[in-house]
């Protein structure tokens, strides 16, 4: 009976053995995973937008899995959905303006201008050419329509429909006459004298110049550009005024090449690429040129306060540190807009120093070309968050309210971002939203009585649309499903279409009411039979602490019976300035994939939204200033301990990888952290700041010449001594953001070292984001085989 009862112990314990081994046998493969998207989860629909008539959506499909996407339409009349045939389709305007009180559009279509009657549902086409235009809008209280053509302003006249050109740019330096000097005046005032003949044709010629200019037809003054290429140009609304800009670059810029190796022609090629951090900038300036008067009027910058104030970095150098007053030089600044208030000749410009640390809005007034302060940001990290835009080159989201007397921003003053809205007459400012919460995607109601806008205020990983009052107050949330909601108003602000996804849910178009608690209800279905038959897991969303006492929010992914003492893998998102550990499908799907298999595999896996990370507000967002590799490093390693002391992880069997940023935080915890991190793959990773691009590392680490201490403690390369785990790097041969030379230096930089616990493999076709399925297949069982080899017992 003991012998009896034995074996049926013995056979539940290794039936149970056996279903644990079959747990952890993932039903994926990596050749799964990795293969073309649209062909395996599943092509979402993209590029939402409504009829002018509001009785159906159109959006861009591809269920069939055809070679290219194509327009479809969901009608809401008989809720069905339906490819748009070619002919039609050509018909259909996703974008285009409207007139005052929204009656009439115009849109573009194949570069000629069409008139929408919304009442009428007609259209009419007012140009037939073949040419390129942009910028077409309403003007002159909507008897117009201006528009941009081959760098020229135009106006089209609604009524008789002649179109008249407003500016006259010229590509080329203005030429001026050369006039004679001392001996040669001399001899050509002798020889009018002497002789008859040459005095009675230079008043002939005199006398046909001055009719030529009697009877030349009115034309707008010519404006010389020179080297400047430009930009915009914007009428006002009286049609008195252009302000246009302009953009200068430098004689210094020094462009990269990326050399591609395989080609059609059988030879290497070389393709111009990106300048490095340090190299001159664009120059943005910005003038006016007056309609009426036929004059170009100078805009005057001296209102801008503080284009002398030094950053704070410079303590660091005191040696750079200017001896007196008069040694400071005011910086260089772009001026971005305009944004014309819409029934005076004003408008809203915003400034930006080449320094990132200043975002100047001002009230120009363009017949006297003065500009008044209205708000300034100074960030001694970096101007930058939801709707502020930086980079020197964006207003970011601003605008006029309906009274004409307020203008409304962004800015983080808070902490977060939020909406402001200040007076320009007495300059008085008042935030309209505020809370541990950002605002995104701001923009008014039709009647300007309401705002809408997208915020996290819910949960940093959660995105709902609220309407709220101009004034402020209170805020109605108006989605309800949890993930994020993408949502495009319809006209008449009835009903909303919806690009919603949640965590384990790819994007799919819902429709709802526009009124709060309304349900949502789902139009597509996009994902294919194959990809629905797995179980795709809902990851845990965690919270653990810093080694500062700082929240840090994450991804977390685990066995249903985890190995004690198992191993784990900790992800690291790119850009930075990304949010990944939010509950909706992410960027990132081939890893959230990946990290499934894992799992199913045996690991545990951890994916944290790090110092540097969107959605927290400004200083998350600036907490890798002066120090990339500092407390964005130091949050993965406290997250490495979280694993360890709270989810059994062994602390010897602990991996990281991530690709770009990713990449370049596992170079770094590789180097610096060798105790924690058993092993790392990094790709397409930065290897020395100094070799990226100007935009967005001068925002971090400022400029290598002027701030060399951040980027040495910032840059792997300077750290490559420190390797003892294994390492695996990965990087596309033709990537033009980060460039294969920044892989190339640092493996020279580990053979001089004598390193042997590392391997490179190179992609001869790939660029920064990998196109081909066979790459990231390859990359991918790399990745699996590294992380099997040195974490498993």
């Amino acid at each position: 009976m003991k012998n009896i009862l034995f074996f049926v112990l013995l056979f539940f314990v290794m039936a149970g053995n056996s279903q644990i081994q079959k747990n952890n046998q993932s039903q994926l493969t990596i050749e799964q995973i990795m293969q073309a998207p649209e062909k395996w989860i599943g092509a979402s629909p993209e590029e939402i937008f409504w009829s002018e008539i509001n009785n159906a959506i159109f959006f861009n499909w591809n269920p069939k899995q055809d070679t290219l996407a194509s327009l479809y339409r969901y009608s809401l009349k008989s809720k069905k959905i339906q490819k748009v045939p070619l002919k039609e389709k050509v018909k259909v305007s996703s974008g285009g303006k409207y007139n005052s009180d929204r009656t009439k559009k115009v849109v573009v279509r194949n570069g000629n201008i069409f008139l929408l009657d919304l009442q009428k549902e007609t259209e009419k086409q007012l140009t037939n050419w073949l040419e390129q235009i942009s910028s077409v809008q309403f003007a002159l209280d909507d008897t117009h329509i201006s528009f941009m053509k081959n760098q020229n302003l135009f106006v089209l006249n609604l009524e008789s429909g002649t179109i008249r050109q407003v500016t006259h740019f010229v590509n080329e330096e203005e030429k001026t006459e050369k006039e004679s000097k001392g001996q040669e005046k001399w001899l050509e005032n002798q020889q009018i004298e002497l002789f008859e003949v040459l005095k009675e044709k230079k008043a002939k010629e005199k006398a046909r110049e001055n009719r030529r200019e009697l009877e030349k037809p009115e034309l707008p003054e010519k404006i010389f550009l020179g080297k400047n290429r430009l930009q915009s140009a914007s009428l006002s609304p009286t049609g008195n005024f252009v302000i246009y800009t302009t953009g200068k670059n430098s004689q210094e810029l020094t462009n990269t090449s990326v050399t591609h190796w395989v080609t059609e022609s059988g030879y290497t090629e070389e393709k111009g690429a990106r300048a490095k951090v340090g190299s001159a900038e664009t120059k943005v300036e910005m003038s006016i040129f007056d309609v009426k008067n036929n004059q170009k009027i100078n805009i005057k910058t001296s209102s801008i306060p503080g284009l002398k104030d030094l950053p704070d970095y410079l303590s660091d150098y005191p040696e750079k540190m200017p001896q007196d007053s008069s040694e400071i030089k005011e910086r260089k600044f772009n001026l971005l807009g305009p944004v014309w208030n819409e029934t005076e000749d004003l408008a809203v410009v915003v400034a930006l120093a080449h320094d990132n640390k200043d975002r100047w809005i001002l009230l120009l007034d363009p017949a006297i070309g003065t500009m008044e302060l209205l708000d300034r940001q100074r960030d001694e990290a970096w101007i930058g968050g939801p709707g502020i835009g930086g980079w020197g080159s964006s207003t970011g989201t601003i605008d006029w309210l309906s009274d004409g007397k307020s203008v409304w921003f962004h800015s983080e003053e808070s902490g977060y971002s939020h909406l402001y809205a200040v007076n320009i007459e007495t300059q008085k400012k008042k935030a309209l939203t505020s809370g541990k919460f950002e605002v995104f995607d701001a923009f008014l109601s039709n009647d300007k009585k309401h705002f809408y806008f997208t915020a996290n205020k819910v949960h940093p990983g959660v995105k709902h649309l609220y309407k709220m009052q101009v004034e402020g107050g209170e805020l109605t949330q108006i989605t309800s499903l949890e993930g994020n909601s993408d949502v495009k108003l319809s006209p008449d602000e009835k009903y909303l279409a919806i690009r919603y996804s949640y965590a384990n849910k790819p994007w799919e178009l819902y429709l709802q009411e526009n009124k709060p608690g309304a349900a949502a209800i789902q139009v597509t279905h996009s994902t294919t039979p194959e990809f629905d038959e797995y179980d795709w897991r809902i990851p845990e969303f965690i919270t653990f602490e810093a080694e500062d006492g700082a929240e840090v929010h994450a991804r977390l992914y685990r066995p249903e019976n985890p190995q004690p003492k198992g191993p784990a893998v900790i992800f690291v998102h790119g850009a930075g300035y990304l949010q990944n550990a939010h509950k909706w499908w992410s960027q990132y799907f081939r890893e959230y994939q990946f990290h499934n298999f894992l799992v199913d595999n045996g690991y545990t896996v951890l994916d944290i939204d790090y110092r540097g990370s969107a959605g927290y507000g400004r200083d998350w967002r600036t907490g890798i200033y002066r120090h990339m590799g500092g407390k964005d490093l130091s949050d993965h390693v406290d997250g490495a301990k979280m694993l360890v002391e709270k989810y059994d992880v062994s602390p010897n069997r602990i991996g990281i990888y991530g690709g770009s940023y990713g990449g370049f935080i596992t170079l770094m915890a590789m180097f610096t952290e060798p105790g924690v991190f058993a092993a790392g793959a990094a790709l397409r990773s930065v290897t020395d700041w100094a070799h990226y691009n100007h935009g967005y590392t001068s925002n971090i680490l400022n400029t290598p010449v002027e701030d060399s201490i951040a980027f040495v403690r910032s840059s792997p390369i300077y750290f490559a001594e420190g390797l003892q785990g294994a390492l695996l790097m990965c990087h596309g041969m033709v990537d033009d953001n980060v460039q294969f030379q920044d892989i190339v230096r640092l493996t020279q930089r580990l053979i001089e070292l004598g390193k042997e616990n590392w391997e490179l493999a190179v992609y001869p076709v790939e660029p920064h984001a990998f196109t081909e399925p066979t790459s990231w297949v390859d990359e991918y069982k790399r990745i699996y085989k590294l992380f099997e080899e040195n974490l498993k017992e």
